[in-house]
């Protein structure tokens, strides 16, 4: 017997951008894995050479889509590209698939985003606020829409520490439909060049652009059954469909990697702030469980004459300290060390950019310097100093998300799964209450070293990889001891020539 959400996905034509994205992949997959959908349009361009055929046809060994294939081996046939770029005008869709979607299109969840804080404004305002308007346009077009679900971030409002499931207007220097007719006046030079005044008090061109979104879903989605979900940050699958599941090296589990890779060694942390972060597949299931609640109260007749916001990050009895996340990722020294690894894994947290360059000269410069002297003497390419200004790029991108503690009410999304049915709560669980963060990263550090280090945790690996780490533990205290000798040493010259005078 079906549920309540997989009756309302039965047979239904699904529009998703994002597709290929991290959250958007595991979206589709969970769609596909437990109801019946008729078929889902997902927007895609081509990449780096391949065309999107090709690229849709790569999902299948995917490892995000194996349970889902072995249980439903034509499952990925459900799936149709659409040719288009976020970047271009009106998605850069055709016509004749334009008519296409809006024909046969119910649901439409809009989730494509670059998620780079760094981007350049042009590039960052086309795709996260003008994309969201050709959105809108197009859904505006679908005859038979039942639902507009826009996936935000909660960090879309983060010039407030206290968040609230509603809209922020206020906050912005420009209203969203200026700014696009600034866009359309000017060079992408001179609006990159205007980014200081037109982003004002958010900390990066991502945040102010997905707040832009949001803004252009206030003034032009009242009269579409429209749905906005806002996730924290996002990181490795909990539980579905397999555990520990990651595609990327963005944000926390960037750190995780370099930490454990022996790369990185110094982070602008507060230890003491509360981290905001959510499981991949709470996300999705909590995407397909706000489709089905805009669509359950329509069909009743219950719209909600404003726009139903629903936010997912760490509950209030569950909470979790950028400490502890430090903290877990180190237990992958012993839980499941890589065998390729460049030293030791330890980490210092600085909580003021004082001292940072200085930290970062001695801990991370200096090595890279002398490890790319040895791979030139080797006749090898050096890379570990262009390696490390990524990293030092990356971490002052972080900073302002790694200092501060953030509160976001989540009314909605706790009435909301209140309203689904045990069966569905079971099934698309978001509930980050239970979540045991413990269990939860050990699973995670398991599934980075799979996922992005590319070895397995088999029981020989786990071995070599301890062994590995028990000899660079050795090294390393070493020749912290022997530094600190010298240091000692150097201090003790000193104080007697400081006495002689």
């Amino acid at each position: 017997m079906e549920s309540d959400i997989q009756n309302c996905f039965r047979s239904k034509t699904i529009f998703l951008t994002g597709a290929t994205g991290f959250l958007g992949k595991v979206v589709i997959e969970k769609i596909l894995r437990t109801t019946e959908v008729k078929r889902i349009y997902v927007l895609v361009r081509p990449k780096r050479g391949v065309d999107i055929q090709e690229r849709m046809a790569a999902w299948s060994k995917d490892p995000i889509f194996g349970v889902l294939l072995k249980s439903k081996p034509e499952a990925l046939q459900r799936i149709s590209p659409i040719f288009g770029d976020c970047r271009d005008s009106n998605l850069g869709i055709r016509e004749i698939d334009r008519r296409l979607l809006a024909a046969e299109v119910q649901i439409v969840i809009h989730g494509a985003a670059t998620v780079r804080f760094n981007e350049p404004l042009h590039v960052a305002l086309a795709i996260n606020t003008r994309a969201t308007r050709s959105m809108i346009h197009l859904a505006k077009e679908m005859k038979q829409l039942e639902v507009f679900l826009h996936i935000s971030t909660a960090f879309s409002n983060c010039v407030l520490l206290h968040v609230e499931e509603k809209f922020y207007p206020e906050h912005l220097t420009c209203t969203s439909d200026k700014v696009l007719a600034i866009s359309e006046m000017v060079s992408d030079e001179v609006l990159d060049q205007m980014e200081p005044a037109l982003v004002g008090q958010f900390p990066n061109t991502y945040t102010y652009t997905k707040a832009l979104a949001e803004d252009i879903i206030l003034r032009e989605a009242c009269d579409l059954p429209v749905c906005i979900f806002r996730p924290a940050i996002i990181i490795a699958t909990h539980k579905e469909p397999v555990t520990g599941w990651i595609d990327n090296m963005y944000g926390p589990i960037a750190i995780l990697y370099g930490v454990a890779k022996g790369v990185l060694r110094v982070a602008l942390i507060n230890k003491d702030a509360q981290a905001s972060l959510v499981p991949v597949d709470y996300c999705a299931n909590l995407t397909i469980a706000c489709a089905w609640k805009t669509i359950d109260e329509n069909q009743k007749g219950r719209r909600q004459k404003e726009t139903p916001i629903y936010q997912l990050s760490v509950d209030d009895g569950n909470k979790l300290s950028h400490g502890d996340f430090i903290e877990y990722a180190l237990d992958g020294r012993q839980q499941c060390p890589l065998t390729r690894t460049l030293w030791y894994p330890f980490i210092v947290c600085l909580s003021s950019p004082r001292f940072f360059p200085i930290a970062t000269f001695f801990l991370h410069t200096i090595p890279g310097y002398f490890i790319d002297i040895v791979l030139r003497l080797r006749g090898r390419k050096p890379r570990l100093l262009n390696i490390y200004r990524r990293v030092h790029k990356m971490l002052s991108v972080l900073g302002p998300f790694s200092k501060n503690s953030w509160v976001f009410d989540m009314r909605n999304t706790d009435h909301l799964r209140e309203l689904m049915s045990e069966e569905d709560r079971r099934m698309y669980a978001f509930d980050m209450d239970r979540l045991d963060w413990q269990a939860y990263f050990r699973n995670a550090l398991l599934g980075m070293r799979l996922y992005l280090g590319k070895e397995a945790p088999t029981a020989l690996s786990l071995s070599q990889g301890l062994q590995l780490s028990e000899r660079l533990k050795i090294i390393h205290y070493s020749l912290m001891i022997l530094l600190c000798w010298v240091a000692g040493f150097i201090l003790f010259w000193l104080m007697k020539l400081i006495v002689k005078f």
